[in-house]
């Protein structure tokens, strides 16, 4: 899929002065300054695109190109989470459903109390099951083995979760329903595998495999050519390199384009990180978010549906300083809760940075991002390779100074 042709910014409300500043600071600080091999920006106000900038090397002595394909992570979550709620809208399943209706490898799994390495497990039954509704907003008590905080997390880096390269789905959900829990559901947050775990249960309720059922059901409708587990060997050129933050020399090579692990089939398809894809590509998901589930005549979901998701749903009301056991429980996350998906403004004075009230976003570990802001009418995508995402403030700064470029 191509990108829209690009629009005359003022007319939609910004200042193009004021949006050039964020290419500069871009090419400043992290093209030039060493800290990302390439950036590519695409801001979007409706259906329009009211700015793109392509920066960089995709590869060392090319260009980085428009129709770059990149490693999304976690930004295939929000995917993961729309094709659960197609089969809630169908009435196959209900977000108050214990996963055991449909994963009932579950049923024996306990809350962790002791126990680990080469000491055996000791559980207890938890308080409440695990229900749907915890996979898509991370209240399970499952966890990420790159947390490197728990015992259980220490059990999932020896079995290898979250390199996709191992058992098959079935495998991987009698793995992880093995293993404890780490609080009873629906009492904390934990950014975790739920997502992946939401992929199988969309597989077991749909019969087809997740790459299959995101093609039919969202990629195909919605045009998105581009995006893929899998990267057919015709689109290896358009791989962009990918690298890791290193101490001394900022960057090292994490995965080749040329060479990438993605043109291989994953052992499973990762709901909750498994997807490459495009600007153009991704920037037609989000249009299809902000237009309350459609685009182009193609209904995914109802807008009923996109304003459930786009909801807080952490228990209580509170936000991921609150909730959160680990991960994004810093002072930033103030005043930001968690939907269906991905995360949600509550409270936009608390976050300490330009937002609105019902602004839906997520981002991948590899630095990549995109919001959905409701209110304006305004998409942000942006999109480099170097992980981990935390390792520069560059989503809060190009948030800024996009707002600070919005002028009508």
């Amino acid at each position: 899929m191509t990108l829209p042709t690009l629009s005359d910014p003022a007319e939609l409300g910004f200042d193009p002065e004021r949006l050039a500043r964020i290419d500069a600071h871009l090419k400043t600080k992290y093209i030039d300054g060493g800290r990302f091999p390439h950036a590519a920006l695409l801001i979007g106000r409706g259906d329009e695109v009211a700015h793109l900038s392509v920066m960089g090397e995709a590869r060392p002595g090319e260009a980085l190109k428009s129709d770059a394909i990149f490693r999304i992570a976690s930004m295939t979550k929000p995917v993961t989470s729309i094709a659960f709620m197609q089969l809630v809208e169908q009435g196959r399943i209900a977000l108050s459903d214990p996963i055991t209706k449909v994963l009932p490898e579950f049923a024996k799994t306990g809350v962790f109390v002791s126990g680990g390495g080469n000491t055996p497990f000791v559980t207890r039954p938890p308080a409440t099951p695990i229900r749907m509704i915890d996979l898509l907003r991370h209240t399970s008590g499952l966890t990420y083995s790159f947390q490197e905080r728990s015992n259980v997390d220490a059990a999932y880096r020896k079995l290898g979760f979250e390199k996709f390269t191992g058992p098959s789905m079935d495998e991987f959900v009698a793995q992880v329903s093995s293993l404890p829990i780490e609080f009873d559901p629906g009492t904390a947050w934990n950014y975790s595998i739920s997502t992946d775990i939401l992929g199988a249960v969309v597989e077991r309720l749909s019969g087809q495999t997740l790459s299959d059922y995101f093609t039919d059901h969202i990629f195909t409708p919605l045009g998105m050519t581009d995006t893929h587990f899998q990267v057919p060997a015709s689109k290896i050129d358009r791989v962009a390199d990918c690298y890791v933050w290193d101490p001394q020399v900022r960057m090292k090579m994490y995965d080749a384009g040329a060479t990438t692990a993605w043109a291989g089939k994953p052992g499973y398809f990762s709901g909750g990180g498994g997807l490459v894809s495009t600007l153009a590509d991704y920037h037609r998901f989000a249009r299809m978010l902000l237009n309350g589930g459609e685009l182009d005549g193609a209904r995914i979901v109802s807008p009923h549906t996109v304003k459930l998701m786009a909801a807080n749903h952490l228990p209580g009301g509170g936000d991921l300083t609150q909730m959160s056991r680990s991960l994004f429980s810093e002072a930033e996350n103030a005043g930001v809760g968690f939907g269906l998906g991905f995360g949600t403004v509550i409270d936009a004075p608390a976050t300490m940075s330009h937002c609105n009230q019902g602004e839906f976003y997520w981002g991948g570990m590899f630095s990549t991002a995109f919001f959905v802001d409701p209110v304006d009418d305004v998409i942000m995508i942006f999109m480099t390779q170097l992980m981990p995402s935390n390792a520069y403030p560059v989503r809060r700064e190009i948030k800024t100074m996009l707002y600070s470029a919005l002028v009508g």
